[in-house]
């Protein structure tokens, strides 16, 4: 019985976190890849108009830290003219922008 009860537990967690990689997935294509690319680089025309960064970059990553991301997600992101770059996540929970955060670090080679 312990052992069914494990399992089924084991199971369900599992299956949440899936389920909440494919959210962020599925909310960075949504919301990020217009600019940022489907890939991570940046290089789509809006992407290289506003300057977004390469995610594949080991070192463009290791500068970024996870706190920034989320920060630059939930508040947007404006650049030193006051002129916006990156509108704020909408409809997005704290748990939905730590999970699209958490995808973007797999963009890094």
């Amino acid at each position: 019985m312990k052992k069914s009860l494990t399992l089924t537990i084991a199971i369900i967690a599992v299956s949440a976190l899936s389920a909440s990689a494919a959210d962020a997935k599925a909310n960075y294509e949504k919301d990020c890849a217009k600019c940022h690319g489907a890939d991570g680089k940046g290089q789509t025309k809006m992407g290289q108009k506003l300057g977004a960064k390469d995610y594949t970059d080991a070192k463009v990553q290791a500068e970024l830290k996870d706190d920034a991301a989320f920060k630059a997600t939930k508040e947007g992101l404006k650049n030193k003219e006051g002129k916006q770059l990156m509108k704020p996540a909408e409809g997005l929970s704290d748990a939905d922008i730590k999970a699209l955060v958490a995808h973007m670090r797999t963009f890094k080679k």
